[in-house]
Protein backbone atom coordinates (compact mmCIF):
# COMPACT_ATOMS: atom_id res chain seq x y z
CA UNK A 1 0.00 0.00 0.00
CA UNK A 2 1.52 3.54 -0.91
CA UNK A 3 2.07 6.34 1.85
CA UNK A 4 -1.03 8.19 -0.20
CA UNK A 5 -3.41 5.00 -0.25
CA UNK A 6 -2.65 4.97 4.14
CA UNK A 7 -2.61 8.77 4.57
CA UNK A 8 -6.37 8.67 2.42
CA UNK A 9 -7.55 5.52 4.81
CA UNK A 10 -6.69 7.23 8.25
CA UNK A 11 -8.42 10.36 6.99
CA UNK A 12 -11.41 8.28 6.16
CA UNK A 13 -11.66 6.89 9.55
CA UNK A 14 -11.15 10.49 11.50
CA UNK A 15 -14.27 11.67 9.33
CA UNK A 16 -16.09 8.27 9.70
CA UNK A 17 -15.66 8.52 13.67
CA UNK A 18 -16.40 12.40 13.78
CA UNK A 19 -19.69 11.88 11.98
CA UNK A 20 -20.56 8.94 14.24
CA UNK A 21 -20.00 10.60 17.59
CA UNK A 22 -21.99 13.32 16.65
CA UNK A 23 -24.80 11.06 15.79
CA UNK A 24 -24.30 9.03 19.06
CA UNK A 25 -27.33 8.95 20.62
CA UNK A 26 -25.51 7.91 24.19
CA UNK A 27 -22.77 9.62 24.97
CA UNK A 28 -21.97 7.84 28.17
CA UNK A 29 -21.96 4.47 26.58
CA UNK A 30 -18.87 2.37 26.29
CA UNK A 31 -19.55 2.43 22.65
CA UNK A 32 -18.87 6.45 22.47
CA UNK A 33 -16.15 6.72 24.35
CA UNK A 34 -14.29 3.68 22.23
CA UNK A 35 -14.88 5.89 19.42
CA UNK A 36 -14.03 9.23 21.07
CA UNK A 37 -10.56 7.57 22.23
CA UNK A 38 -9.92 6.63 18.89
CA UNK A 39 -10.93 10.03 17.27
CA UNK A 40 -8.76 11.60 19.98
CA UNK A 41 -5.74 9.51 19.30
CA UNK A 42 -6.07 10.10 15.56
CA UNK A 43 -6.56 14.15 15.82
CA UNK A 44 -2.37 14.64 16.09
CA UNK A 45 -2.16 12.23 12.92
CA UNK A 46 -4.66 14.28 10.64
CA UNK A 47 -3.45 16.91 11.25
CA UNK A 48 -0.34 15.75 10.41
CA UNK A 49 -1.44 14.83 7.21
CA UNK A 50 -2.79 17.66 6.30
CA UNK A 51 0.09 19.68 7.27
CA UNK A 52 2.28 17.72 4.71
CA UNK A 53 -0.84 17.76 2.02
CA UNK A 54 -1.06 21.22 2.44
CA UNK A 55 2.79 21.77 1.34
CA UNK A 56 2.71 19.19 -1.30
CA UNK A 57 -0.03 21.40 -3.08
CA UNK A 58 1.48 24.52 -2.56
CA UNK A 59 4.86 23.52 -4.26
CA UNK A 60 2.48 22.34 -7.48
CA UNK A 61 1.03 25.88 -7.69
CA UNK A 62 4.49 27.52 -6.93
CA UNK A 63 6.10 25.31 -9.48
CA UNK A 64 3.51 26.10 -11.62
CA UNK A 65 3.70 30.55 -11.10
CA UNK A 66 7.94 29.65 -11.38
CA UNK A 67 7.36 28.07 -14.75
CA UNK A 68 5.14 30.52 -16.00
CA UNK A 69 7.17 32.48 -18.86
CA UNK A 70 3.87 35.48 -19.42
CA UNK A 71 4.14 36.12 -15.89
CA UNK A 72 5.82 39.01 -14.26
CA UNK A 73 9.56 38.61 -13.67
CA UNK A 74 9.46 39.16 -9.90
CA UNK A 75 6.44 37.05 -9.28
CA UNK A 76 8.42 34.17 -10.56
CA UNK A 77 11.68 34.95 -8.95
CA UNK A 78 9.46 35.11 -5.65
CA UNK A 79 7.87 32.01 -6.49
CA UNK A 80 11.07 29.97 -7.06
CA UNK A 81 12.61 31.12 -3.71
CA UNK A 82 9.40 30.02 -2.09
CA UNK A 83 9.18 26.89 -4.26
CA UNK A 84 12.58 25.65 -2.75
CA UNK A 85 12.13 26.40 0.99
CA UNK A 86 9.18 24.48 0.76
CA UNK A 87 10.93 21.70 -1.42
CA UNK A 88 12.96 21.32 1.54
CA UNK A 89 10.64 21.15 4.10
CA UNK A 90 8.67 18.09 2.45
CA UNK A 91 10.82 15.71 3.15
CA UNK A 92 10.60 16.49 7.30
CA UNK A 93 7.27 16.58 7.15
CA UNK A 94 6.88 13.16 5.48
CA UNK A 95 9.18 11.74 7.85
CA UNK A 96 6.75 13.35 10.36
CA UNK A 97 4.04 11.85 9.01
CA UNK A 98 5.27 8.39 9.21
CA UNK A 99 6.10 8.36 12.52
CA UNK A 100 2.48 9.55 13.23
CA UNK A 101 1.50 6.41 11.27
CA UNK A 102 3.64 4.13 13.68
CA UNK A 103 1.34 1.69 15.68
CA UNK A 104 1.50 3.23 19.34
CA UNK A 105 2.15 1.29 22.44
CA UNK A 106 -1.34 0.70 24.10
CA UNK A 107 0.48 1.44 27.77
CA UNK A 108 2.35 4.61 25.87
CA UNK A 109 -0.22 7.16 27.50
CA UNK A 110 -0.37 5.80 30.86
CA UNK A 111 1.30 7.13 33.87
CA UNK A 112 4.29 4.73 34.78
CA UNK A 113 5.02 3.05 37.64
CA UNK A 114 9.17 3.39 38.47
CA UNK A 115 10.88 0.74 40.82
CA UNK A 116 14.66 1.07 41.37
CA UNK A 117 16.67 -1.94 43.10
CA UNK A 118 20.32 -1.73 44.76
CA UNK A 119 22.42 -4.56 42.61
CA UNK A 120 26.02 -5.63 42.59
CA UNK A 121 28.42 -3.60 44.75
CA UNK A 122 27.16 -3.47 48.21
CA UNK A 123 26.55 -0.18 50.02
CA UNK A 124 27.88 1.38 46.85
CA UNK A 125 25.35 -0.05 44.67
CA UNK A 126 22.74 1.15 47.11
CA UNK A 127 24.03 4.71 47.28
CA UNK A 128 24.42 4.84 43.06
CA UNK A 129 20.62 3.65 43.44
CA UNK A 130 19.38 6.41 45.94
CA UNK A 131 21.18 8.88 42.92
CA UNK A 132 19.45 7.09 40.23
CA UNK A 133 16.03 7.49 42.34
CA UNK A 134 16.46 10.94 43.09
CA UNK A 135 17.40 11.73 39.06
CA UNK A 136 14.45 10.45 38.25
CA UNK A 137 12.53 12.52 40.56
CA UNK A 138 14.38 15.54 39.51
CA UNK A 139 13.81 14.63 35.83
CA UNK A 140 9.74 14.64 36.75
CA UNK A 141 9.28 17.90 38.01
CA UNK A 142 11.29 19.74 35.44
CA UNK A 143 9.07 17.98 32.60
CA UNK A 144 6.23 18.83 35.40
CA UNK A 145 5.10 15.19 35.91
CA UNK A 146 3.62 14.25 39.25
CA UNK A 147 6.81 12.65 41.51
CA UNK A 148 4.50 10.35 44.34
CA UNK A 149 6.63 7.58 46.43
CA UNK A 150 5.24 4.58 47.17
CA UNK A 151 7.72 2.50 49.20
CA UNK A 152 11.36 2.99 50.14
CA UNK A 153 13.81 0.93 51.50
CA UNK A 154 17.13 2.69 52.52
CA UNK A 155 20.59 1.55 54.10
CA UNK A 156 21.93 2.55 57.25
CA UNK A 157 24.70 4.91 55.34
CA UNK A 158 21.15 6.45 53.46
CA UNK A 159 21.64 4.57 50.18
CA UNK A 160 18.56 2.75 48.31
CA UNK A 161 17.76 -0.93 48.98
CA UNK A 162 14.23 -0.51 46.86
CA UNK A 163 12.30 2.27 45.86
CA UNK A 164 8.81 3.21 44.01
CA UNK A 165 7.26 5.55 42.85
CA UNK A 166 4.12 6.29 40.36
CA UNK A 167 4.94 9.22 37.92
CA UNK A 168 1.95 11.01 36.81
CA UNK A 169 1.29 13.16 33.48
CA UNK A 170 0.73 13.26 30.20
CA UNK A 171 2.36 10.64 28.00
CA UNK A 172 4.85 9.43 30.88
CA UNK A 173 5.32 5.76 29.72
CA UNK A 174 6.18 6.84 26.43
CA UNK A 175 9.16 8.63 27.68
CA UNK A 176 10.15 6.25 30.89
CA UNK A 177 9.55 2.95 29.22
CA UNK A 178 13.35 2.80 27.67
CA UNK A 179 14.78 3.58 31.20
CA UNK A 180 14.25 -0.36 32.43
CA UNK A 181 17.35 -2.61 32.23
CA UNK A 182 20.54 -2.37 34.53
CA UNK A 183 21.95 1.36 35.10
CA UNK A 184 26.35 0.75 36.13
CA UNK A 185 28.55 2.82 37.59
CA UNK A 186 32.07 3.34 37.85
CA UNK A 187 33.49 5.47 40.25
CA UNK A 188 35.89 5.17 43.37
CA UNK A 189 33.21 4.60 46.24
CA UNK A 190 32.41 7.38 49.30
CA UNK A 191 33.49 3.60 51.46
CA UNK A 192 36.48 3.10 50.11
CA UNK A 193 39.65 4.49 51.23
CA UNK A 194 42.02 3.15 48.73
CA UNK A 195 40.67 5.14 46.13
CA UNK A 196 39.99 2.67 43.92
CA UNK A 197 37.70 3.12 40.89
CA UNK A 198 34.83 0.49 41.61
CA UNK A 199 31.69 -0.94 39.43
CA UNK A 200 28.43 -1.15 41.12
CA UNK A 201 25.01 -1.71 39.34
CA UNK A 202 21.20 -1.18 40.03
CA UNK A 203 18.29 -1.95 38.01
CA UNK A 204 15.39 0.58 36.70
CA UNK A 205 12.10 -0.97 36.10
CA UNK A 206 9.13 1.16 34.44
CA UNK A 207 5.78 -0.60 34.43
CA UNK A 208 2.74 1.01 33.23
CA UNK A 209 0.10 1.52 35.29
CA UNK A 210 -2.75 -0.45 35.30
CA UNK A 211 -6.22 0.64 36.54
CA UNK A 212 -8.93 -1.49 37.93
CA UNK A 213 -10.73 -1.73 34.11
CA UNK A 214 -7.92 -3.30 32.91
CA UNK A 215 -7.67 -6.86 34.90
CA UNK A 216 -9.85 -8.50 37.49
CA UNK A 217 -7.63 -9.08 40.57
CA UNK A 218 -10.20 -11.07 42.98
CA UNK A 219 -9.89 -11.26 46.59
CA UNK A 220 -9.41 -14.19 46.84
CA UNK A 221 -6.61 -15.12 44.69
CA UNK A 222 -4.42 -12.64 47.23
CA UNK A 223 -3.11 -13.26 50.12
CA UNK A 224 -2.01 -10.14 52.77
CA UNK A 225 0.59 -10.14 54.87
CA UNK A 226 1.03 -7.35 57.67
CA UNK A 227 4.38 -6.55 59.58
CA UNK A 228 6.29 -3.98 61.49
CA UNK A 229 7.82 -1.84 59.25
CA UNK A 230 11.92 -1.79 59.63
CA UNK A 231 13.77 1.69 58.67
CA UNK A 232 17.51 2.18 58.39
CA UNK A 233 19.48 2.05 61.65
CA UNK A 234 15.70 1.52 63.24
CA UNK A 235 14.12 4.56 62.17
CA UNK A 236 10.49 4.84 61.07
CA UNK A 237 10.03 1.34 62.81
CA UNK A 238 6.38 0.99 63.39
CA UNK A 239 5.17 -0.23 66.41
CA UNK A 240 2.28 -1.60 64.88
CA UNK A 241 1.99 -4.43 61.88
CA UNK A 242 1.15 -1.21 59.33
CA UNK A 243 3.56 -2.44 56.72
CA UNK A 244 1.60 -4.58 53.78
CA UNK A 245 3.02 -7.38 51.52
CA UNK A 246 0.21 -8.82 48.93
CA UNK A 247 0.84 -11.95 47.10
CA UNK A 248 -0.66 -12.51 43.84
CA UNK A 249 -1.50 -16.34 44.05
CA UNK A 250 -2.29 -17.57 40.56
CA UNK A 251 1.11 -15.96 39.45
CA UNK A 252 3.53 -15.58 42.34
CA UNK A 253 3.60 -11.97 41.75
CA UNK A 254 4.35 -9.87 45.36
CA UNK A 255 4.01 -6.50 46.23
CA UNK A 256 4.75 -4.49 49.72
CA UNK A 257 4.84 -1.18 51.11
CA UNK A 258 5.84 0.00 54.43
CA UNK A 259 5.97 3.94 53.25
CA UNK A 260 3.02 5.34 55.33
CA UNK A 261 2.27 4.57 58.88
CA UNK A 262 -1.55 3.68 57.89
CA UNK A 263 -1.78 0.35 56.84
CA UNK A 264 -5.14 1.18 55.13
CA UNK A 265 -2.84 3.88 53.16
CA UNK A 266 0.16 1.05 52.83
CA UNK A 267 -2.10 -1.62 51.19
CA UNK A 268 -3.98 0.65 48.85
CA UNK A 269 0.08 2.02 47.36
CA UNK A 270 0.75 -2.32 47.30
CA UNK A 271 -2.25 -2.74 45.19
CA UNK A 272 -1.47 0.10 42.85
CA UNK A 273 2.06 -1.85 42.30
CA UNK A 274 0.85 -5.43 42.20
CA UNK A 275 -1.58 -4.01 39.56
CA UNK A 276 0.94 -2.99 37.49
CA UNK A 277 2.99 -5.55 37.76
CA UNK A 278 0.51 -7.90 37.01
CA UNK A 279 -0.46 -5.98 33.91
CA UNK A 280 3.19 -5.56 33.16
CA UNK A 281 3.68 -9.16 32.90
CA UNK A 282 0.98 -9.82 30.96
CA UNK A 283 1.90 -6.92 28.25
CA UNK A 284 5.41 -8.29 28.21
CA UNK A 285 3.94 -11.87 27.59
CA UNK A 286 1.64 -10.53 24.74
CA UNK A 287 4.45 -8.74 23.40
CA UNK A 288 6.91 -11.65 23.29
CA UNK A 289 5.11 -12.81 20.25
CA UNK A 290 6.80 -9.75 18.00
CA UNK A 291 10.39 -10.62 19.38
CA UNK A 292 11.48 -11.10 16.19
CA UNK A 293 10.84 -7.40 15.23
CA UNK A 294 11.73 -6.43 18.76
CA UNK A 295 15.35 -7.79 18.32
CA UNK A 296 15.83 -4.29 15.87
CA UNK A 297 14.00 -2.00 18.51
CA UNK A 298 15.19 0.04 21.39
CA UNK A 299 14.33 -0.33 24.57
CA UNK A 300 13.28 -4.43 24.27
CA UNK A 301 12.32 -4.41 28.31
CA UNK A 302 14.86 -6.71 28.97
CA UNK A 303 15.62 -6.26 32.63
CA UNK A 304 18.97 -8.53 33.19
CA UNK A 305 20.24 -5.85 29.77
CA UNK A 306 23.00 -3.35 30.46
CA UNK A 307 21.69 -0.31 29.04
CA UNK A 308 23.31 2.40 30.57
CA UNK A 309 27.07 3.03 32.52
CA UNK A 310 27.65 6.52 34.78
CA UNK A 311 31.87 7.10 34.58
CA UNK A 312 32.65 9.55 36.85
CA UNK A 313 35.86 9.71 36.49
CA UNK A 314 35.71 10.37 32.75
CA UNK A 315 32.30 12.70 33.39
CA UNK A 316 30.28 10.81 31.00
CA UNK A 317 27.41 9.01 30.65
CA UNK A 318 27.08 6.02 27.94
CA UNK A 319 23.92 4.25 26.55
CA UNK A 320 24.99 0.84 25.12
CA UNK A 321 22.05 0.31 23.42
CA UNK A 322 22.85 3.17 20.88
CA UNK A 323 25.98 4.14 21.41
CA UNK A 324 25.71 7.30 22.84
CA UNK A 325 27.84 8.83 24.73
CA UNK A 326 27.20 12.29 26.45
CA UNK A 327 30.20 14.42 28.43
CA UNK A 328 27.58 16.35 31.25
CA UNK A 329 27.26 13.39 33.46
CA UNK A 330 26.52 15.45 36.46
CA UNK A 331 23.53 17.09 34.68
CA UNK A 332 21.88 13.55 33.80
CA UNK A 333 22.08 12.76 37.26
CA UNK A 334 20.75 16.14 38.24
CA UNK A 335 17.83 15.31 35.51
CA UNK A 336 18.08 18.27 33.69
CA UNK A 337 19.84 16.55 30.61
CA UNK A 338 18.43 12.66 31.13
CA UNK A 339 16.11 13.99 28.38
CA UNK A 340 18.37 14.32 25.54
CA UNK A 341 19.05 10.46 26.74
CA UNK A 342 15.54 9.87 26.43
CA UNK A 343 14.99 12.15 23.20
CA UNK A 344 18.01 9.93 21.55
CA UNK A 345 16.26 6.79 22.38
CA UNK A 346 13.06 7.37 21.06
CA UNK A 347 14.40 8.90 17.88
CA UNK A 348 16.61 5.17 17.46
CA UNK A 349 13.41 3.30 18.33
CA UNK A 350 10.96 5.43 15.57
CA UNK A 351 13.53 5.13 12.72
CA UNK A 352 13.64 1.23 14.00
CA UNK A 353 10.43 1.11 13.33
CA UNK A 354 10.27 2.60 10.30
CA UNK A 355 12.79 0.41 8.71
CA UNK A 356 10.56 -2.68 9.43
CA UNK A 357 7.56 -0.85 7.45
CA UNK A 358 9.19 -0.13 4.55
Amino acid sequence: MSLDDKLARVVSRFEELQALIAEHADPGSADYTGKLKEFSSLTPVVEGIRAYRSARDELDDLDALRQDSEGDAALRDLAEQEYRDVKQRLPELEQQVKILLLPKDEADARNAILEVRAGTGGEEASLFAMELFGMYQRWAELEGFRFSVLDVEETDLGGLKNGSAEIAGQEVFAKLKYESGVHRVQRVPVTESGGRIHTSAATVAVLPEAEEVDLQVEDKDLRIDTYRSQGAGGQHVNTTNSAVRITHLPTGIVAQCQDEKSQHKNKAKAMKMLRARIYDAERQRREEEYAAARKSQVGSGDRSERIRTYNFPQGRVTDHRINLTLYKLDKVVAGEALGEVIEALISEDQAARLALMQ
